[in-house]
Formats: C-alpha cells, sequence, structure tokens
C-alpha cells in the first residue's frame, strides 16, 4: 500500500469519525459499526457481526470492560419504499474498532489499514505507513518460519534429519547471497545472535520464502529423497529468485540490516497493550446517542 492509498484510506476512516462528550465534558472520537462496515469491505452485516462478536469476547478475554468499548444502540433508517426501521449498531471506541479489525478478515486490504489505523492514535499518514510497513515484516516473517516448518517435516519423512536440514538451508542462503555464507552474512548485517531471517528486510525475508516453498513444492511433487537430490533442488530455486532479483537491480547481499524482528515484535505488542489504556472509554451515560 503506497501513501497515496494510504492518505485515502485515512480520509475516509476520519470522515465517520464522530465526536461526543465524555463522563468528564470532554470530546472523544467514537464510530459506529454500520459506517465501519462499509469502509471494512464487507457487503453483509450478518458477516461484519461475526467479527464483531469476535471482537468483544477477545476484549473480555483480555480482562477489559466491553461496557467501556462497546455499546449496542438502534437507528432508524428510511428504506426505499419511505417506510422507516430500527436496525441494531454499536457506538465503538477507537480500542474496540481496533479489536474489530484484528477480528476481521485478514485478506482485506481495509483490514489490514484499519489494524495500523486504530492502533498508532495518530491522524498522521506517515506513522500509520510506517505501522503497516513494520507488519508486512511480521507477516512476512511468520510465512517463512512456517515454510520452513513445513519443509523440514518433508524431508524429514524422506531420510533428512535436523541437522542436514541446517545444512540444506545454509547452502540456500550461499546460493541467494551470491556466495556469501549465512555466518558471513550475518558478520556484514552485525548479527550477534539469532537467525539471520531476523535481521534481513522484507524482501529478502519474501525471497527465502519463495525460494523455500518452492522447494516445497518440488519435494512434493518430485518426491525427492536423501539429502543430496533436494539440496541441488533448494540451492537451484535459490539461484533462480536470485537471478530474478538481479535483473531488477537488487542484490540481496547488499541490502542494509533491519531492526531485529524480535525486537518489533516487542514493540507492536507493547503498543497493543497500550491502545486500552490510552484509548478513551464511552460514557455511561447515554445522552449523545
Amino acid at each position: 500500500m503506497d501513501i497515496q492509498q494510504i492518505k485515502q484510506y485515512k480520509s475516509a476512516f476520519d470522515a465517520i469519525a464522530e465526536e461526543i462528550l465524555d463522563d468528564n465534558g470532554n470530546a472523544i472520537e467514537v464510530w459506529y459499526a454500520r459506517q465501519l462496515q462499509q469502509l471494512l469491505g464487507y457487503a453483509r452485516w450478518e458477516n461484519f457481526s461475526v467479527a464483531i462478536n469476535r471482537a468483544i469476547e477477545s476484549c473480555n478475554v483480555q480482562g477489559n470492560s466491553v461496557d467501556d468499548h462497546f455499546r449496542e444502540v438502534t437507528k432508524m433508517v428510511q428504506l426505499g419504499s419511505g417506510s422507516v426501521r430500527e436496525i441494531s449498531d454499536f457506538m465503538l471506541s477507537r480500542y474496540a474498532c481496533y479489536l474489530i479489525a484484528q477480528n476481521g478478515d485478514p485478506k482485506k486490504i481495509e483490514i489490514a489499514f484499519a489494524q495500523s489505523y486504530f492502533a498508532v492514535q495518530t491522524r498522521n499518514a506517515e506513522i500509520i505507513e510506517e505501522r503497516l510497513q513494520l507488519l508486512s515484516r511480521l507477516e512476512t516473517r511468520e510465512r517463512l518460519r512456517s515454510s520452513e516448518k513445513q519443509l523440514s517435516q518433508n524431508i524429514y519423512q524422506r531420510g533428512v534429519d535436523d541437522k542436514g536440514f541446517g545444512r540444506i538451508r545454509s547452502k540456500g542462503d550461499t546460493a541467494l547471497f551470491g556466495g556469501v555464507s549465512t555466518e558471513n552474512m550475518k558478520r556484514r548485517l552485525g548479527v550477534k545472535s539469532g537467525a539471520l531471517a531476523d535481521h534481513l528486510p522484507t524482501l529478502t525475508i519474501a525471497a527465502k520464502n519463495l525460494a523455500t516453498e518452492m522447494t516445497n513444492y518440488n519435494v512434493e511433487q518430485k518426491d525427492l529423497r536423501g539429502e543430496h537430490p533436494i539440496t541441488s533442488e533448494h540451492v537451484q530455486n535459490n539461484h533462480s529468485v536470485r537471478d530474478m532479483l538481479l535483473q531488477r537491480g537488487i542484490q540481496p547481499e547488499n541490502l542494509p540490516a533491519s531492526e531485529d524482528i524480535k525486537k518489533v515484535e516487542r514493540r507492536v505488542a507493547r503498543e497493543e497493550k497500550q491502545l486500552e489504556k490510552k484509548s478513551h472509554k464511552l460514557p455511561k451515560t447515554k445522552n449523545n446517542e
């Protein structure tokens, strides 16, 4: 998602925020679920209600008061015939909106935006963009973990133990990084501990994941067995991915290190914990409805 898309989404989400007075007479922002539904790409209220109910359950599980963040209300809407009908809705705090986004369809780009929009508590598009990039890197790293775990399981069934898996992965790295070994890449990037992938930029993590997924696919399709043929397959796939990057002027071994993914995970988790404390709570009175 580029900065222009982010600004467009931000304007749309800003537009549906409403100001009401809290119990101390201070103006706070709230959102209504029916309006949020449309921006999050849900055509049917019944489907969106599933995300709301999951968010309410999540709020409960985390030990927070549901009433502070979710207020069920009713509204009168005009039908095409000119008559009016009563519908259910929810008044939502920022924290409630964040939980709904967390429990929404992760394949929707609107959901990814909303998670950052409601988490950072800012109207600054650049800060929202930065958080989206962090989340993208976390998601890409998790996909690599998953594909490497699958590869480990696949090749174990084909006669390769954990040490063999380590050798296969290392030789794949050497192919991807143009002859630079995993250990030498760690030295280049100043990695003192942990996995090399935890310090790589999103693009390189994605490249490693693509090569690993290709290996997984061919190991299964060709029923490769034994360390040597699987190593050959993995090295070839990493060479192919490297060639693709080089064609676009990208040398993965020369890309700078990124922040340790473990630190990013801790910071994102800390921000999420702080969100509930910083989010304005809905007023106890219902005069604002």
